[in-house]
């Protein structure tokens, strides 16, 4: 009896040594930062990723002492975004940056940011009219003096920008200014005042951008799982035994040749472990194109952009003292995180990194967010396509009122179609087409463009509608259609050219595709565009094909939002370019959506009327441009068209019931 007495007390201490033990231990893997945190607010570790993954290490609590992070030490004192910044000097919510001119000799990169800045929406040339005045920190060495601006007026409403991650020279006083800085130390770091950049790797490029790297969106059995950045730069293989390399670099077993990959290579793994020493900073950006989930072994800086970028969904914090532990656990991630993990990886690069362009506007957006306080972008808006760049404010700050959201929220566009005819130098009355779109049980109400030297015709002169019809005086240019009229009352938009010829059957189910496609374009006319080897550049054509990758803007559906953007957020260049060569503004548009959405258009049928011979649908214009598409890939910085095969027509789909009870009757061929 004594002997069993025994042997339960030592089992009871046995587990109470283990579980304590076991509590002791720190966490293996933890989402990166949230976002948005709160000025003030005490900082504690993030909760835990996929705790289900470690329930033979420890369970969720408090980071023990010995780990404890840094008790931070803000440079700049008590500054914060209510003490040190006055959003009164913004005339009606708006930001507008003056630039201070160079006091010296200026680097590539510095005339990169320049010249990005000067193209944003937000640059005035005015320090009177600005609300942000943004000083670029100069390549000086350490210790060397910097003149301090006239306007400086103890760093209030002052952004001292710096792509480099070297700290500011100490002879430069913050004092008020906000500071955005490569990959900042945490312990330096001001929460929701400073701006945390990423480190670029070198030429890294203005516009564009080179598109992320994931092809196989699942762990290809011959993939490797972990690649390891070094100190030196570059990559390396590393092993899940207990014989493989260690986060710091020391081995116990000679890599092979081949583990080693080239300082200019992306890494293809599927995760990327980024060591805590600040020069490995610089190959976060690197994980991300590649689409490799970048592991955070103990990081001691600041992630980029996270007061507005949810890095949960994207990236891994994990504790370098445990690398046999991290890495058993990243071997039993379920694949559909992984995956999950790796396309949000893709999406961040082209939002955010891929070009200094979008790194500094989204800088400047980060600034507008907390100027405009509620009616700033919410998180949903930040972490989801197309990202909070293209979903501009100025239209809206729902996303139930953008195009991209629908499938997120479990809603679809309400309401009908507004029917925007543009009537050209003929000025011929499109009395058929006006009364087919109308009669369409769809549409809300007809918009004449007018775009000719003539005078319109009286009222009395235009069919009787069921629905309002209002015509509008144009500007007569080619992108007069694309402007955010302010009598368009709808989200759906069919634009049309007065010479076309639909039936309010061909209308109805375009609009029916349209509803289940809102992010699209759905049109009836297409054109594809190529490759052409013999010119060395970019061709297209409007001839009848199987594929296509545009869809002519003389019949389409599209959302209102596009006008938008295609007044406010394309570069004024490519407008004119568009004004000036006859067709290049269809392949304007259609670079824009694709540009937002990575997706082709949709065709619909159009079996009405035959396109004329020369593929153009508008024979009163010329034909299109041969090097338009070369001029808008190069203003875009890449080719963002997308090709498809898809086509949607009822007639497609047969059954047995009669003519008569079928819904598209005019669609079915005799």
């Amino acid at each position: 009896m004594k002997s069993w007495r025994r042997k339960s007390l030592w089992l009871a201490l046995s587990a109470s040594w283990l579980f304590l033990f076991l509590l002791g231990l720190p966490p293996l893997l933890r989402p990166a930062v949230p976002p948005r945190p709160l000025p003030g607010a005490p900082e504690g570790w993030p909760h835990w990723l996929d705790a289900e993954l470690l329930p033979s290490y420890s369970q969720p609590g408090e980071l023990p002492e010995d780990a404890a992070p840094p008790t931070r030490a803000p440079s700049g004192g008590g500054c914060n975004w209510g003490a040190c910044f006055d959003p009164s000097q913004c005339r009606c919510g708006g930001l507008k940056v003056f630039v201070y001119p160079a006091a010296g000799p200026t680097s590539e990169i510095h005339h990169q940011i320049l010249a990005s800045l000067q193209r944003s929406r937000y640059h005035t040339f005015s320090p009177r009219e600005a609300c942000l005045l943004l000083f670029l920190s100069p390549d000086a060495p350490t210790g060397a003096p910097i003149p301090v601006p006239a306007q400086w007026d103890g760093g209030k409403n002052h952004l001292v920008l710096s792509l480099h991650p070297a700290p500011c020279p100490k002879t430069f006083q913050l004092g008020q200014a906000m500071v955005a800085e490569a990959s900042p130390p945490v312990d330096t770091f001001r929460p929701g005042f400073d701006v945390a950049l990423p480190c670029l790797p070198e030429a890294h490029p203005l516009q564009g951008g080179a598109p992320g790297q994931l092809r196989q969106h699942s762990p290809h059995p011959a993939e490797t799982l972990l690649a390891l950045a070094e100190e030196r730069g570059g990559w390396r293989t590393v092993g899940t035994n207990s014989s493989a390399c260690h986060w710091d670099g020391r081995c116990e077993q000679d890599l092979a040749p081949n583990q080693t990959l080239g300082r200019a290579t992306l890494p293809r793994a599927t995760f990327c472990l980024i060591p805590s020493h600040h020069s490995a900073a610089s190959r976060f950006l690197q994980a991300l194109q590649a689409g490799c989930v970048p592991v955070l072994l103990s990081p001691r800086w600041e992630l980029p952009f996270s007061e507005v970028i949810d890095w949960t969904k994207a990236a891994i914090v994990a504790d370098e003292r445990l690398p046999v532990q991290v890495a058993a656990a990243l071997q039993q991630m379920p694949p559909a995180r992984v995956l999950a993990l790796r396309q949000q990886t893709q999406f961040l690069w082209d939002a955010y990194f891929s070009s200094v362009e979008k790194i500094i506007h989204t800088t400047l957006e980060i600034i507008q967010d907390r100027i405009s306080g509620v009616s700033a972008h919410p998180s949903l808006m930040w972490n989801n396509p197309p990202g909070a760049l293209l979903a501009l404010p100025t239209f809206s700050t729902s996303p139930q009122d953008y195009p991209f959201y629908h499938l997120q929220q479990g809603s679809r566009p309400m309401g009908g179609f507004s029917a925007l005819i543009q009537v050209g130098a003929s000025a011929q009355l499109p009395l058929k087409l006006i009364q087919a779109v109308a009669g369409s049980q769809h549409c809300a109400q007809v918009l004449i463009l007018w775009s000719s030297e003539r005078p319109p015709p009286p009222r009395g002169k235009w069919p009787e509608t069921a629905v309002p019809l209002t015509v509008m005086e144009g500007h007569r240019k080619a992108s007069d259609r694309f402007f955010p009229h302010s009598t368009i009352n709808t989200d759906a938009i069919l634009s049309l050219d007065a010479h076309c010829s639909l039936s309010t059957s061909e209308v109805d189910f375009a609009f029916v595709v349209w509803q289940n496609f809102p992010e699209r374009m759905v049109g009836f006319l297409t054109m594809s565009h190529f490759w052409d080897s013999a010119r060395g550049g970019w061709g297209y054509t409007a001839e009848k094909a199987n594929e296509f990758s545009m869809v002519l803007t003389s019949a389409a559906f599209y959302h209102r939002y596009y006008h938008t953007l295609f007044t406010h957020s394309l570069p004024r260049a490519l407008r004119t370019l568009a004004d000036g060569a006859p067709g290049c503004v269809d392949v304007l548009l259609n670079f824009l959506v694709a540009a937002v959405t990575k997706l082709p258009p949709i065709k619909v049928p159009y079996g009405t009327r035959a396109p004329p011979a020369s593929g153009d649908p508008r024979p009163e214009l010329q034909p299109p441009d041969p090097d338009c598409v070369n001029l808008m890939a190069a203003g875009f910085g890449h080719m963002p068209l997308v090709s498809s095969r898809l086509r949607l027509d009822p007639v497609l789909f047969k059954d047995p019931v009669s003519v008569l009870r079928k819904k598209y009757r005019s669609l079915e061929k005799p």
